[in-house]
């Protein structure tokens, strides 16, 4: 046998694509301790933590109004299943996380979920999960982008909702023409 039959079966990674956005990048770089050139390492036994503190979080934000740990994120595989998840906790008790449509409080965790935006103060962040099959450890891949990731994506939560409250995504109209109905009429 030759030392490519012998060699181990090579295992994908899962790798955890992280797009970054705030408003005021440009002029106060809290972003400049991110790693965006390459793929990292975690080990699945430790949690990637987020925020300003450099001492505790591995991806540091610097910015006096991001939490010392703003939110951790752990690998983990779901029970009876070779399925991998991730979940983010909320680690601030200042600032609510949203992770698309669902608010976390302090302490409060959630799997996230294949492709999301997890948003605090001004910052957005496109989550995108790449499935791999190894379990000792994940990748992170850390992106940057000039463009509101909310503005981008058209997240239906940010059109404009009629006064009767309803959206008309979720109601199509069934080819009915517009009633006008004055103010005074019940």
């Amino acid at each position: 046998m030759t030392s490519f039959e012998e060699a181990e079966t090579e295992e994908t990674v899962t790798c955890l694509h992280l797009t970054f956005y705030h408003p005021c990048q440009d002029k106060k770089m809290m972003f400049r301790c991110l790693n965006f050139c390459k793929r990292e390492q975690v080990r699945a036994d430790e949690m990637a933590k987020f925020g300003r503190d450099s001492n505790v979080c591995q991806y540091n934000l610097m910015d006096t109004r991001v939490s010392r740990i703003q939110f951790s994120l752990q690998f983990y595989r779901k029970l009876n299943s070779s399925e991998i998840c991730f979940e983010i906790k909320n680690m601030s008790k200042k600032t609510k996380l949203m992770v698309d449509h669902t608010e976390l409080g302090y302490l409060n965790k959630i799997d996230l979920p294949w492709k999301c935006i997890i948003c605090f103060g001004d910052y957005q962040i496109l989550a995108e999960m790449q499935e791999g099959e190894s379990v000792d450890y994940f990748e992170t891949h850390l992106h940057l982008t000039e463009v509101p990731i909310l503005q981008e994506r058209c997240l239906p939560s940010l059109q404009p909702i009629p006064e009767n409250g309803f959206s008309p995504t979720l109601f199509p109209s069934q080819d009915k023409s517009p009633i006008e109905i004055d103010e005074n009429e019940s």
